[in-house]
Formats: structure tokens, C-alpha cells, sequence
């Protein structure tokens, strides 16, 4: 048995996770928040790799010090049916709903998409999706290493091009940082955190860590601080990557805006600035390693999608779950890429609080010896803020008024709990609430222990 890893152990691992972080969204939205942060750019760059690079290793470590097989077990300390509905809306969400859809639209935005005239993009969009769907469904039938493969291959490859492209950016930019815009012109750090949530990758480090375990028990680490010590060295490597491929982008999308002006995505950006820099050439291989990228991200999140809801309900079977997954994948992808985004944005107000709060409770919960009043509390609590949060995000992307029944508790939310406007309502009374229960359930224990 051996507690410790050799340094390239570490990296090997850390780059696999790397890899399976590394999607569609990790390109976009640091453009997109560059764009609109302007000269508010590096309060929203903090704030936004709080929840796109800190929280992800904070998942990745809660799965490793909780000792659970999988998320569904992790979170059946709350209760064993909320387990599944939360799992469940879990994959969905960085699965058919929103972050696999968009591995087809973003290749298509930042590859083909300039090579279209402008009358035929939807119809682009609508050929290059069913091909890249029905790729997709292929490879996700018939699992193979080659995949992996070239995930493994890709990954270096795109770091590669993106630094290449950053090092123009920093030596000759595009052009000066423009005015932020409206959002980011006060509480540029909250708008950041909140951007960050658009990655999704916080969601998905609470499936990823297992893989995360798997790989380094299979380097013959079995002790709990082991697997523990190596979870983290693996993540920093991992989110050392990620981090300043996120600042990267952000200067790049924020000295962009003077020659380009504001798009509404942040893929027409990248596509922009490889054309920029290295003519036709330098878009047609970002095109190709953008999609195939992408591509590799697809699948995964397809198997990984099918493999789940068949435990659920094995008399249905994995074959019939991808397929039924990759068709609602590429009609989604069709409603288009900016679509995609404003619809996932109320889900995500929704679950990223349940997603932290779990993460924070598994941290805390030797402290309160794992009672589970501690976690129903600390989650009822939140739920009851973030439903709200969602709710408000879904009339905003719909461009309605607020549902009547809902008026009066935001208005309650608004005038009690602080934070409340910046979208963090939920923060502190989730951990008042943790620390009440908390204290009187080692209380009851001290009192049970001297009776």
C-alpha cells in the first residue's frame, strides 16, 4: 500500500481531469465575459474562477472525502428520494438539456459557422448537428478506447493552438478594453461568480470524481488521506490549466470588443480572433480541432447520461437510452447556441446552491456527526431561496413578468436576506442554518453521553 504518487502520476491524472472538464463552455463564456466586462475585467475574472475553477476541485474533493460510489449515494444523506430527483436533473442538465446540445452548437459557431453565408446559418446549423449528433450516437453505441484516445490527443492540441493564440493577444492585441456594459458596470465580481456557473463544471465534478478515485487507486493508492492527498495534487494540476485558459480568453475577449463590437455568444470571438491573427488558415484549424473537441465531450456526456438512468431503470436498457438522449441533444442544439444559454441559466440559479451546500456539508459533516437533520435543514433552507432564483431566471429569459404567486416571496426575499439581489440569497442562511442545527445536535450528543 503506498500513500504517495510520483509527480508525474499527478500530472497524468490531473491532465486526464483536464480533459474531462475541458468542453464547449470552457471556451465561450470567458470570451463572452471578457467582452462585457471591459476595463471591469479582473474583479470579474476572480469571481467568475471561483465558481468555474474552485468549485469544480471543491466537488472533486467532497467525492473523495465522503467516500460515497457516486453522487446519488452522496446525496441520500439528505433523503434517499431526493437523491434521484436531484441526481437525475443533474445529468440532464450537464447532459441532453443543455451542455451536450451545446458542444454541437459552439463547434458549429466557432468553426463552420464563418464559413456560411448568412441567409443559410440555421440550416447550417441544422445539417452540421444531425451529422455531429449522429457521430455521436455512433461512438456512444459502441464505446470504444478510441475516443479517449483522441480526447487524450486533443486536449494538448488545444491547449497548444489557444496559447499560441493567447501569446498573439498578449504581444500584439486587437485593440484597447472598452467601457463595461451594463451588468458588469457595478458588482462586476458577483456578475463573474455568477457567469461561472455557465461552465457547469461544478456540476460535473461531482460526477467526474469518481473517475478522479478510480484512476488513482488504480495507481495503488487505498488509504482515505492517500486518495485524498492525490484528489487534490491531480485537481491542482487540473484547474491550474483551466485557470489560465479562463484568463486568457477573458483579455482576449475584452481586447477584442474595439475591433469586433459585442457579440451575443462568446464563440463568434474565438473565431474572430484565430481569423484575425492567422487569416483562413488559422480558422479552418480551430474549426477542426473545435470539433473534434467537442465531439469527444459529446459522447462522453452521452454514455455517461445513458450509463446513469439505466441503473435506474435497467429493463430499458443502455442502447435505448442513448438513442433517445442523442435525438433530444440535437433538437435542442437546433433552437441555436444564445437559446440554449438564457434556458439553462434558470436551471443552473436553481441547482448550483444545492451543488455547493452539498459539497460544503460533506466538508462539515464529521463536525456534526453526519446527522442527517444538519443536511435536510441546510438544504430545505436553500431550496426554498434557489427555486425562487430559478423561477425569477426562467420570466427574465422569457421576457415576462413575474408568475403572482411568486411576488410576494421575492419581495420578502429581497427586503430580508442579504445578498438577495446578487443572486446569493441563499449563502447565508444556509450556513446559519448549518451552524445552528450543527451546534444542537453535538449538544444533544453531549448531554445523551453524561446522562
Amino acid at each position: 500500500m503506498k500513500d504517495k504518487l510520483s509527480f508525474s502520476s499527478y500530472a497524468l491524472i490531473g491532465l486526464m481531469l483536464f480533459a474531462l472538464f475541458f468542453g464547449a463552455g470552457n471556451l465561450i463564456f470567458p470570451a463572452q465575459l471578457g467582452q462585457n466586462a471591459g476595463t471591469n475585467l479582473w474583479p470579474a475574472i476572480v469571481g467568475f474562477l471561483i465558481t468555474g475553477v474552485g468549485l469544480p476541485l471543491l466537488g472533486i474533493l467532497a467525492m473523495s472525502f465522503s467516500k460515497s460510489n457516486n453522487l446519488q449515494e452522496l446525496a441520500s444523506r439528505i433523503d434517499p428520494v431526493y437523491a434521484v430527483f436531484f441526481t437525475s436533473l443533474l445529468y440532464l442538465t450537464i447532459g441532453p438539456f443543455f451542455a451536450a446540445p451545446r458542444t454541437g452548437t459552439v463547434a458549429y459557431e466557432v468553426g463552420i459557422a464563418p464559413f456560411v453565408s448568412e441567409g443559410f446559418q440555421q440550416g447550417g446549423l441544422f445539417l452540421f448537428t444531425l451529422v455531429f449528433f449522429a457521430i455521436t450516437l455512433w461512438f456512444s453505441l459502441n464505446p470504444a478506447k478510441l475516443v479517449d484516445n483522441v480526447g487524450k490527443i486533443l486536449a494538448p492540441g488545444i491547449v497548444v493552438l489557444l496559447g499560441i493564440l493567447l501569446m498573439m493577444v498578449i504581444i500584439q492585441p486587437m485593440g484597447s478594453i472598452q467601457t463595461p456594459q451594463e451588468a458588469f458596470a457595478d458588482g462586476a465580481f458577483v456578475q463573474g461568480f455568477l457567469e461561472g456557473y455557465n461552465t457547469m463544471d461544478a456540476l460535473a465534478s461531482l460526477v467526474f470524481g469518481i473517475i478522479v478515485i478510480k484512476a488513482i487507486r488504480s495507481f495503488g493508492v487505498t488509504s482515505t488521506s492517500g486518495i485524498l492527498a492525490a484528489t487534490a495534487k491531480s485537481g491542482a494540476v487540473a484547474i491550474t490549466f483551466l485557470g489560465a485558459i479562463y484568463i486568457g480568453i477573458a483579455y482576449l475577449g475584452a481586447t477584442s470588443t474595439e475591433e469586433f463590437g459585442i457579440f451575443a455568444t462568446g464563440g463568434p470571438v474565438l473565431s474572430s480572433a484565430a481569423s484575425y491573427y492567422f487569416g483562413i488558415a488559422g480558422s479552418i484549424l480551430l474549426a477542426v480541432v473545435m470539433t473534434l473537441a467537442c465531439l469527444t465531450t459529446s459522447i462522453g456526456l452521452t454514455t455517461a447520461c445513458a450509463e446513469y438512468f439505466q441503473t435506474l431503470f435497467p429493463k430499458i436498457g443502455y442502447k435505448k437510452f442513448v438513442v433517445f438522449f442523442s435525438t433530444i441533444t440535437f433538437v435542442i442544439a437546433n433552437f441555436g447556441l444564445t437559446n440554449i444559454i438564457s434556458y439553462s441559466v434558470p436551471v443552473l440559479m436553481f441547482l448550483y446552491p444545492l451543488a455547493i451546500v452539498l459539497m460544503l456539508l460533506t466538508f462539515l459533516s464529521p463536525l456534526f456527526n453526519h446527522s442527517r437533520i444538519v443536511y435536510v435543514s441546510a438544504t430545505v433552507v436553500t431550496f426554498m431561496v434557489s427555486i425562487f432564483d430559478g423561477l425569477k431566471a426562467l420570466c427574465d429569459s422569457l421576457g415576462i413578468d413575474y408568475f403572482g404567486w411568486m411576488v410576494p416571496f421575492v419581495s420578502f426575499y429581497k427586503q430580508s436576506l442579504p445578498l438577495y439581489s446578487q443572486g446569493l440569497g441563499w449563502l447565508l442562511p444556509a450556513l446559519a442554518v448549518i451552524v445552528i442545527t450543527g451546534i444542537i445536535v453535538r449538544v444533544q450528543k453531549l448531554s445523551i453521553a453524561h446522562a
